[in-house]
């Protein structure tokens, strides 16, 4: 049986009364960048999409790298943010080869701060790097 074809997932970012994230999963290379503010009306809604997307792509067996830029995501951002850790754990645990890149503004240590407790949360060895 033919192996479906897992398409690109791309979301434009949007700024208004709502901040939505730019989306970039590219299903060929296995680069998967989540990039801008996330502040969103629908939180579940979003993030449900990145988790459906993330879930085929694990059952493809390739390697797979996770940027995130978020230079800003409230509460309910950052429990979609950990559903999506705890999902590319769970592959990496299943044998995935998994790269994670944590961007960060130089001087925003509140960020950091997240990020370290996201890779405590997880136990996923997630790269911090500022810019």
């Amino acid at each position: 049986m033919a192996q479906e074809i897992l398409n690109n997932l791309e979301i434009e970012g949007e700024k208004g009364t709502f901040f939505t994230p730019s989306v970039n999963f590219n299903a060929e290379t296995g680069v998967c960048t989540l990039e801008g503010e996330s502040y969103l009306e629908d939180t579940w809604e979003f993030y449900d999409k990145l988790l459906s997307w993330l879930q085929e792509y694990s059952k493809t067996g390739n390697a797979l790298r996770f940027d995130f830029k978020l230079t800003y995501f409230n509460t309910s951002s950052s429990k979609g943010i950990l559903d999506l850790l705890k999902m590319i754990k769970k592959y990496e645990d299943e044998g995935g080869d998994v790269t994670v890149n944590w961007y960060h503004p130089e001087d925003d240590e509140d960020n950091v701060e997240e990020a370290e407790d996201f890779k405590d949360d997880t136990g996923l060895d997630i790269a911090i790097i500022p810019y």
